[in-house]
């Protein structure tokens, strides 16, 4: 006890002290500290050594004067830091081959004094150096410099530490992965995770030990097991688990107030880097009920190879990782297109860095102005377009169908009729869950335009191929619940969730974009793709499982409070609509929606009168036309039902 209050004692007088040494602010000691320090040690270093000897009685030389002797030596040492670049690492990395250089340079100083000092005895028959002194001088420097590096490595060690949380864990499994990461938590710098042992599943590792560490069996009497060896977390080292073994583990060992970490598989390691920066704490996204989506993607590359490929929305959640992903398919030209000005901006920024052998246009623009669209059409050939700009947030929409009815309806209408009309091969667009029997007007709008594609595919002569992918939720989107409960939880809540039996479908943003591009190879022109979303989610169960893993007890710590459904909101949503058949693909997790194309010159005239309506104020008269496009829509909890009330009587 009293070892560890010295240790945060010194880190907070020089760490987080009022002082003028501020070391959190000193990354590393530049190279002219680092030399002028050893230079300092090794005047040091010749004063103690002639201390020495002068106390031994010995005799020295008088052809040159102490001062003189010591001058010498002092340059002669600094020739030898500069030509070995001992100071060239960073101290408190230092390993054997900063050793070996640091002896190499005392040695060579040594050398070179005696080839002096022999040197002048057979010119002038007198020696300068006491021999004796020289190898007193070299060993006190070498040890001298070497604990200088030492104790450097030993206070940022302790400094370090002191700032760190210090976990007793056990890692799952007994396993490549599993071992790999126990040699590198036992050779790591970082030493927050101390290993107490292995967990294995099975019974005959009971016996055995694993560098040193015990393997304790997960059953029944685990947790008792575990308590004398004050365990405060578990690794849980690649992808051995199913999710529902994961999950299972998660909330017992939450239940026990452990830790839970993450760390991937040892192929996605590098060597350059501390495994420690791997090891992260176990994320809601981890812990979803469904599978991974693997896809083949040669049927992508083979396609979006050499293209030029325009991204609307490209600036988004969604948009941009469909160009991260695209990029890698050395396509001839990516055109990202979208209305934001600084997202659009950070997003060159990034890809720029990351593809710096991709061609790139970047063009601010908006897809309500069928005029600048136009420019685009005409100034590159564009083989395919991805669809992705459009208002998404369902409350903020249903106040403003008007702007629903400009970006969703129109801007998709803007963007079709210029695939048709510049011969694009293909045209995708991401759609959404909530366009299937909408109840709000963000759903409507989108449901509007997936009929407007599907109908323009059955106008003669049109040979682009339209297609639609529909999904759900994907997490870590832009206004997407999970960074808003992060939010909530990190201020102290309380959670707020609009229903206790809300549900919801959520997918990752790049599964959700490989998807995107797997579909948009497979289509013949028409389709309605629908994603395989996995089992769906009780957003109550979300929040309370997102609190706990923050180390927090639900409605203790962090209330959840139910605020009620917001407008145009239902409890759960659906990928297919009553009247909806589905065809299988040769993926799995892509189905194709059956969904009859209605005439285009009767899909034409109802956006005709949407885009009359929208120039209007009147909201309910926007969304009434709305309504007669899209029969389905029926408005829940929303000023619109009135709408829905008056075709009934």
């Amino acid at each position: 006890m009293k070892a560890k209050y010295f240790r945060n004692r010194v880190a907070a007088i020089f760490w987080n002290g009022d002082n003028n040494l501020q070391f959190k602010n000193l990354r590393y000691l530049p190279r002219w500290m680092v030399i002028a320090i050893d230079l300092f040690i090794a005047i040091c270093s010749f004063y103690i050594s002639f201390l020495i000897i002068d106390n031994l009685n010995s005799t020295f030389y008088k052809v040159l004067s102490l001062f003189q002797q010591g001058l010498f030596i002092v340059l002669v040492y600094l020739s030898s830091f500069f030509v070995f670049s001992t100071y060239s690492g960073l101290i408190r990395h230092s390993t054997f081959v900063d050793v070996f250089k640091i002896a190499i340079a005392c040695t060579s100083t040594l050398l070179v004094v005696i080839a002096v000092n022999y040197s002048y005895y057979y010119l002038f028959d007198q020696k300068v150096f006491l021999m004796p002194f020289l190898f007193v001088n070299t060993t006190i420097t070498f040890v001298a410099l070497l604990s200088f590096r030492l104790l450097v490595k030993r206070m940022y060690s302790l400094v370090s530490q002191s700032k760190l949380e210090s976990y007793n864990v056990l890692i799952v499994g007994v396993n490549d992965d599993s071992i790999a990461l126990a040699e590198a938590l036992s050779t790591s710098k970082n030493q927050n995770f101390n290993l107490a042992g292995f967990i294995s599943f099975r019974k005959d590792h009971q016996r055995i030990k694993i560098l040193g560490k015990p393997i304790i069996k997960y059953g029944s009497k685990f947790y008792d097991r575990i308590a004398p060896m004050k365990i405060t977390g578990i690794i849980i080292a690649g992808s051995q688990l199913s999710i529902t073994q994961k999950n299972e583990l998660v909330d017992k060992a939450l239940s026990n107030n452990l830790k839970i970490f993450n760390v991937p598989e040892i192929t996605q390691w590098t060597d350059k880097e501390d495994v420690t920066s791997k090891i992260k704490e176990i994320q809601i996204e981890d812990l979803l009920e469904r599978d991974s989506i693997h896809l083949d993607d040669s049927q992508i590359s083979s396609y979006l190879k050499n293209r030029n490929v325009l991204i609307t929305g490209g600036a988004g959640s969604i948009g941009s990782e469909i160009v991260r992903q695209v990029s890698t398919y050395k396509p001839d030209c990516i055109l990202i297109l979208d209305q934001a000005e600084s997202p659009l901006y950070d997003l060159e920024l990034e890809l720029k860095e990351d593809f710096p052998e991709v061609h790139y246009e970047v063009i601010l623009a908006d897809v309500r102005c069928r005029e600048r669209l136009q420019q685009v059409f005409e100034a590159h050939n564009i083989s395919v377009v991805f669809h992705a700009a459009a208002y998404k947030h369902v409350p903020m929409i249903e106040k403003n169908p008007k702007e629903a009815v400009a970006v969703n309806i129109l801007g998709t209408v803007n963007l079709a009729d210029l695939s048709a009309q510049y011969n694009v091969d293909r045209f995708v667009m991401v759609s959404t869950d909530k366009a299937v029997n909408p109840t709000n007007v963000m759903g409507a709008s989108k449901r509007a335009a997936e009929i407007y594609v599907q109908a323009l595919q059955q106008k003669d002569n049109v040979t682009t191929k339209f297609i639609t992918t529909r999904f759900g939720n994907v997490l870590g989107s832009n206004g997407s619940v999970i960074p808003y409960f992060k939010r909530q939880i990190e201020n102290g809540g309380p959670v707020t969730v609009t229903h206790p039996d809300i549900i919801r479908f959520f997918m990752t943003i790049p599964e959700a974009c490989q998807l995107v591009l797997q579909a948009g190879t497979m289509g013949n022109g028409g389709e309605i793709f629908v994603f395989d979303m996995g089992k769906p989610v009780r957003i109550m169960d979300l929040a309370e499982r997102m609190i706990k893993l923050s180390g927090f007890k639900p409605y203790e710590d962090i209330d959840i409070k139910i605020i009620g459904l917001r407008p145009g909101e239902k409890l759960y949503e659906e990928l297919l609509s009553d009247s909806s058949t589905t065809l299988p693909t040769h993926h799995k997790k892509i189905m194709i929606a059956k969904d009859k194309a209605l005439d285009h010159q009767t899909v034409l005239i109802h956006v005709e009168e949407i885009s009359n309506a929208a120039i209007s104020e009147n909201d309910v008269y926007i969304v009434s036309k709305i309504k007669q496009l899209v029969p389905e829509f029926i408005s829940k909890n929303s000023v619109f039902e009135l709408l829905d009330k008056k075709v009934n009587l």
